[in-house]
């Protein structure tokens, strides 16, 4: 099952739920504004993205810039701030299987699907 943590407001996660939609694939939507996800889903997101929390943080945010710009954290500190402030989480994250991908470009998307090679 493909899950999308998506934001209605966001012009890239709408355009991959549309992608996920035009190529009749079963999925999961995950409006992670409301449904924060747990300290441990957010740490299985990151294992198959292959990433560090600092890598996923939404830099451009208000929020980020006020209040944790040129702060040293630590991962886990990084996960707590996420679930905390579930803006500063980069989108869309779509997951498959045991891998993810951030869907920005959009080919990203198509790779993960085997859409493209």
């Amino acid at each position: 099952m493909i899950k999308i943590y998506h934001n209605p407001r966001c012009s890239k996660s709408r355009q991959a739920l549309n992608y996920l939609e035009e190529k009749g694939q079963d999925f999961e939507v995950i409006k992670y504004l409301n449904d924060v996800p747990t300290e441990e889903e957010l740490t299985n997101v990151l294992v198959k993205l292959n990433m560090k929390p600092l890598d996923i943080i939404r830099k451009g945010e208000q929020i980020y810039k006020e209040k944790f710009k040129g702060k040293k954290f630590t991962d886990e500190e990084w996960i707590t701030i996420m679930i905390e402030n579930p803006k500063l989480i980069e989108r869309p994250i779509i997951v498959r299987d045991n891998k993810a991908v951030i869907a920005r470009p959009l080919d990203n998307l198509a790779y993960l699907l085997g859409d493209k090679k």
